[in-house]
């Protein structure tokens, strides 16, 4: 099989790069090929399934804040209903992490992004589950904090992931893309530009590039190879000495659906939808989502230092983690999870970049790599798409939804500027 751009992984930022390769180069055959039956079957639906646009990065906040209105581009005005859901982001600070964080807060409200914030007798009245003080000594010992205030981040929220992967593929069957689904990429294939046709090629002093993939269901041939395959992509880029500034760690999100937890859902002040938004409780790593559909809460647990890196091709959650950690934390802070247990739990991977915890698109001969996203791929996966696009026409500018720009080699490797991220909580 051969094509002019081979595009390995169906995920979101797989599906954007293709959409947005052939938008701009309809005369061009692209094809995706991914290792399971469908779009954003991979750690795509494994995700908190969130959107944000927090941050001090001016790149990472045009990547993000741009995507978000390509969201609502899809669903108001190309009719796909992504059940967008724009209830906010909450952060709940003790007086120390706030005070580590106050200047990159009042630098992003600056810089226009909606940032609000509640002190403590507010957030007491308004989450009326929520413990904001401790007096006992078993809490002590455990090092907890109080709460002291809220940050919320209004222009945040959730988005079906299924729907929005659906969305762009099809979109991109629409003008022509092709796909292969239940096609696994191997390696990829290297071989020089201009071949001798001798034993022991390609040599050093050829100019070697990659030109396709191998597969599970044979080889492919390809102009340019995109590779876009999440935490997968350091099987295929470590053997050609590729560098992605990426490693995958898992997470595990475990749901709750109970009546004990129905006042928690349902707080009123922070949106217009009146429920819990996504709330992050730093102190003990964790992160909370209401599913609106369900009328459930999703919890999941940034347990970066401690947790190891390392490739798993069917991540399992652990159910001990919950029960024998995160519980007994979770009820100091929101006493109505007591005794309350998952009623469903799965496990997923991250592509972290620790370099800058910013995502990369970036070339090498015959190939471009988009990922690194390190959980926040989908909040950014249209402009990412774009600049894959941009790369590929050899334009230095990449042109956002909605007019932003961006220099394409400021998410590279060589002349990275990505900018301080300084929102870390």
């Amino acid at each position: 099989m051969n094509c002019d751009i081979l595009v390995i992984g169906a995920g979101v930022l797989g599906m954007s790069s293709a959409y947005h390769l052939k938008r701009l180069n309809p005369d061009k055959r692209v094809l995706v090929i991914d290792r399971f039956s469908g779009p954003g079957q991979g750690n795509t639906a494994k995700s908190a399934g969130i959107f944000l646009n927090l941050s001090t990065s001016e790149v990472n906040h045009n990547l993000a804040d741009s995507t978000i209105d390509w969201f609502y581009h899809l669903q108001n005005d190309l009719g796909y209903n992504l059940n967008l859901a724009q209830y906010g982001y909450l952060i709940l600070l003790d007086e120390a992490r706030y005070a580590r964080v106050k200047r990159a807060v009042r630098k992003m409200q600056g810089r226009g992004i909606d940032l609000r914030t509640f002190e403590r007798e507010e957030l007491r009245r308004m989450i009326p589950d929520l413990v904001i003080d401790f007096d006992d000594e078993e809490t002590e010992l455990m090092g907890l904090k109080p709460v002291d205030i809220g940050v919320l981040g209004v222009r945040c929220g959730s988005v079906d992931t299924d729907a929005l992967s659906r969305s762009l593929e099809s979109e991109f069957l629409k003008i022509g893309g092709e796909v292969s689904y239940n096609t696994t990429a191997t390696r990829l294939r290297l071989k020089p530009k201009k071949e001798l046709g001798v034993d022991g090629e390609p040599f050093v002093w050829q100019d070697i590039r990659v030109m396709g993939a191998e597969t599970d269901r044979g080889s492919i041939q390809a102009g340019t190879t995109v590779v876009a395959a999440g935490v997968w992509s350091e099987r295929l880029l470590d053997p050609i000495g590729f560098d992605s500034l990426m490693r995958p760690k898992k997470r595990v999100v475990f749901v709750f659906k109970d009546p004990r937890l129905e006042k928690l859902i349902g707080v009123e002040g922070f949106s217009d939808y009146d429920v819990l938004p996504f709330t992050k409780i730093p102190e003990i790593s964790v992160y909370m989502k209401v599913d609106l559909a369900e009328g459930s809460i999703w919890l999941g647990c940034a347990d970066d230092f401690g947790r190891k890196y390392g490739l798993e091709d069917d991540p399992q959650p652990e159910s001990d983690l919950y029960s024998n950690n995160i519980y007994h934390a979770l009820v100091k802070y929101l006493p109505c999870f007591k005794d309350v247990r998952p009623v469903n739990m799965w496990a997923g991977q991250r592509s972290i970049n620790r370099y800058d915890i910013s995502p990369v698109v970036a070339p090498a001969p015959g190939m471009i790599y988009v990922g690194s996203a390190t959980g926040k791929g989908i909040t950014k996966c249209d402009a990412l798409g774009r600049a894959v696009a941009a790369l590929y026409a050899d334009e230095e500018e990449v042109e956002l939804y909605r007019g932003w720009s961006i220099s394409v080699a400021d998410l590279g490797v060589e002349k990275r500027n990505m900018g301080n991220e300084a929102f870390k909580v």
